[in-house]
């Protein structure tokens, strides 16, 4: 208590000084106290603090190792500590190898494991994912102590039997700041299947480095009932189909109900009511129907499901040092359950991967899993399709890429055509990254998040299911090293074709090499002396052929533009996903909060784009989103005021989603009617896209993607871009009572101004990577 009254009072001082100091002090320097979307707080651990008991414990103990594993957003360690016994210290490697066995030849492994009972296995857990809910790190950390130190019997057996790998913070940006995303707004347990983000991509790694028997992620705060506060992990239906579910459910809940053991046997050790009273954990599987599902692969847990790994969140009750010794409770309720079941949990996991090698899925129905997926390459434009090889191999699936050409469905394809082959041990995920997804809409009540992920078409790649056996021979991809071209004296022609094209677009315009765009959408450039256009178009990718300029091309302007900033309402940030896609085309993007807008204007900028809940002009706001909001109706008038002139005066504004449309709607920038889905609607859908700049490089029938759908009606004075087909628009996901949105248009653009309504989700995460184009045609347009 003395250090956190120490810490207020340095904080109280610090906001008396002049401006000019606190731009100085360091983001680590900021380290926020509490999290207002918080109900209650305690003396948490700060991640500085956490860093320093990391380092203190790798020079005390001969049982840690301290790895730096890759930084955050904001450029923050993110640490993996790794606990075992010191005998197994020098011989991770072996280990390690001896798990990639399994891969290999899975009935050996079950041999090898048979005969060696003493061998050891790697448990990992996760802390803190989400910033704010802080429980998570400080059980990591507590954990950590008692396995570098204790000597007990129950400590001594885990330690023989197992592993202990830990990423002690999971998300450090979000822990300084006291939020549940990290540093880009970006909730990190919603991108494990594009891992767009660094914080994932080292829990990726460190997941395909130790391939875990069992993956706890700590969170919080789940309260279904007094009586069984908290939450464990199996889920309620519907499940991925792409799992071996029959193998992990084998273990998962008696696993769960280890846990909740262990926490109801430790009761009397809490100091609050609540976690003294309690008589159980919700356990969806067990306790519920439906609303807690596992069927989107992009939590991390789920994730880790596809690396044969018992997977489960953990939920704590509420953000309390109670809520601290039930997380540890609970990972020591797992431990002794895996350590009591080791043999048994690892064959099972090994039989993961030899169903996978032997094209052997037993409780799948026959042809679910194609023989293979054949990926053509675009000899112009291959971006794409090298991202989402690239995107496997980081996923440890095997890629291979022909060495002859080809015939399969009585289509021919080119030598260096991708293979990914189904015969291998991490089918399910392979599976699960390529399908097209499916339709649940009726077979459930609710889902808990997406329900539809297809990289191949949110991506902007093919991906051939083949149901035959391939007879042609491949050569395994370990790396893509791929450079753009310059074909021909020029001048050149840059094909709107991918979000690399337009990146490279912008790029040229912030290095003041002039770039024009004909009625189609497509651009051009001129041949140039030195040598910045062809490093520009090597670094691409793209193979950039001479065709001459159409004389309706126009020369593009390098334009500024602004995003309206959502600073967490919500407890996430619905902007980030849009934010990101407008930086990956290559865009400079300033964030301005509500506030901004109403106090200056938006004269200094070309665009402004809205992307989130309309809740971001509001005056009326609980207390915890009242900083992301406006303050008063003045402010409100303000707002509406600055951005009509902007819109009226030759600003182009872009709305892209619900929120923002009805924002839109409330600002008088249009008077067409916005239907809206029911909000926990989302999915791939059938669109018609005219033949508008709007809508250039994309075809007459092609995809959409929804979240929370929009569609517009009582289109007077607006021209209709793009709109939903009118028979079967809806491919995969979960959208229910969706016939009204049949035919209806989702892009618009008002005819009096230069304000575009995009119903679609083309900013969504980092999801929609094919979609982005929408957004530089809009801008461009």
């Amino acid at each position: 208590m003395k250090k956190r009254v120490i810490q207020l009072l340095i904080i109280a001082f610090i906001s008396l000084l002049p401006f000019t100091f606190l731009t100085e002090v360091s983001a680590d320097e900021q380290q926020q106290e509490q999290s207002p979307f918080n109900s209650e707080h305690y003396d948490y651990t700060t991640y500085q603090e956490i860093e320093g008991k990391l380092h203190s414990l790798d020079k005390k103990s001969n049982r840690v190792t301290l790895e730096v594993v890759g930084q955050s957003t904001n450029g923050h360690n993110i640490y993996s500590v790794i606990v075992s016994d010191p005998q197994a210290k020098g011989k991770y490697g072996k280990i390690q190898a001896l798990r990639k066995k399994m891969f290999k030849h899975p009935g050996k492994a079950q041999e090898w494991a048979d005969k060696h009972p003493d061998f050891k296995v790697p448990f990992m857990i996760n802390g803190s994912i989400h910033g704010n809910e802080f429980v998570g790190s400080d059980a990591v950390l507590q954990l950590i102590e008692r396995f570098a130190f204790e000597d007990d019997n129950v400590t001594k057996d885990i330690l023989e039997k197992n592993i202990l790998i830990f990423n002690v913070v999971v998300n450090p940006d979000g822990r300084i700041n006291a939020t549940r995303f990290n540093g880009e707004g970006i909730d990190l347990n919603r991108d494990y299947i594009t891992q767009s983000q660094p914080e994932t991509q080292a829990s990726v790694e460190m997941i395909t480095e130790w391939n875990p028997m069992v993956f706890l992620d700590l969170h919080g705060y789940v309260q279904y009932s007094s009586e069984k506060p908290g939450l464990i992990e199996p889920t309620t239906p519907p499940h991925n189909p792409n799992y071996e579910y029959d193998l992990y459910s084998k273990w998962a809940l008696d696993q769960a109900e280890a846990m909740e053991k262990e926490i109801v046997t430790h009761k009397e050790d809490y100091t609050s009511e609540l976690y003294k009273n309690l008589e159980g954990v919700h356990i969806p599987r067990r306790d519920a129907e439906y609303g807690w599902d596992d069927y989107p692969p992009i939590f991390a847990p789920m994730y880790a499901m596809y690396h044969g790994a018992y997977g489960a969140t953990i939920e704590a009750p509420n953000n309390t040092w109670d809520g601290v010794e039930w997380q540890i409770n609970a990972v020591m309720g797992a431990l002794k359950f895996a350590t009591n079941h080791k043999n048994e949990m690892i064959k099972d996991q090994i039989e993961v991967f030899k169903r996978g090698i032997n094209f052997h899925h037993p409780t799948h129905e026959e042809g679910f899993f194609p023989h293979a997926y054949v990926l053509p390459v675009d000899e112009k434009d291959p971006t794409a399709t090298h991202k989402a090889v690239k995107h496997l191999k980081a996923n440890d699936i095997d890629v291979g890429k022909t060495k002859q050409p080809f015939a399969v469905n009585g289509k021919q394809y080119e030598a260096g055509t991708f293979i990914v082959p189904m015969d291998q041990a991490k089918a399910g995920l392979a599976n699960t990254m390529l399908w097209d997804g499916e339709d649940i809409s009726y077979d459930t009540p609710a889902m808990y998040d997406i329900s539809a992920w297809s990289l191949p078409e949110l991506w902007g790649f093919e991906a051939i299911a083949v149901d035959e056996n391939l007879d042609v021979q491949a050569v395994k991809v370990n790396k893509i090293n791929h450079k753009g071209e310059l074909d021909g004296k020029g001048p050149y022609q840059i094909p709107n074709s991918s979000v690399q094209a337009v990146a490279l677009v912008n790029q040229l315009l912030q290095n003041g090499i002039p770039v024009l765009q004909d009625n189609q959408g497509d651009y051009y450039v001129e041949n140039q002396s030195g040598n910045d256009l062809r490093k520009a178009v090597a670094e691409s990718g793209l193979t950039l052929t001479t065709s001459e300029i159409p004389d309706e091309a126009q020369t593009l302007d390098n334009l500024k533009v602004a995003i309206l900033k959502d600073g967490g309402m919500w407890k996430s940030q619905s902007h980030s996903g849009t934010k990101i896609a407008l930086e990956r085309l290559g865009f400079e993007v300033d964030e301005v909060h509500p506030r901004q807008v109403a106090e200056d204007g938006l004269s200094d900028y070309d665009v402004f784009v809205y992307s989130g809940t309309d809740r971001l002009i509001s005056y009326e706001l609980s207390k915890a989103n009242q900083p992301f909001g406006l303050k008063n109706e003045q402010q409100f008038e303000n707002f509406k005021r600055h951005i009509n002139a902007f819109a009226t005066n030759g600003g182009s504004y872009i709305a892209v989603g619900a929120g923002a449309s009805q924002a839109t709607k409330t600002l008088g920038l249009t008077d067409v009617t916005i239907n809206l889905g029911q909000s926990n609607s989302n999915g791939i859908v059938r669109v018609n896209y005219e033949h508008t700049p709007l809508t250039a490089g994309y075809d007459g029938t092609d995809i959409g993607f929804v979240y929370n759908p929009v569609w517009y009606t009582n289109i007077t004075d607006q021209t209709v871009a793009a709109s939903f087909k009118q028979q079967d628009f809806f491919k995969a996901g979960f959208w229910k009572n969706r016939e009204d949105a049949r035919g209806e248009a989702v892009i618009i653009q008002e005819n009096e101004k230069d304000v575009t309504l995009i119903g679609l989700e083309a900013g969504f995460r980092d999801h929609t990577d094919y979609l982005y184009r929408l957004l530089s045609n809009a801008i461009f347009e």
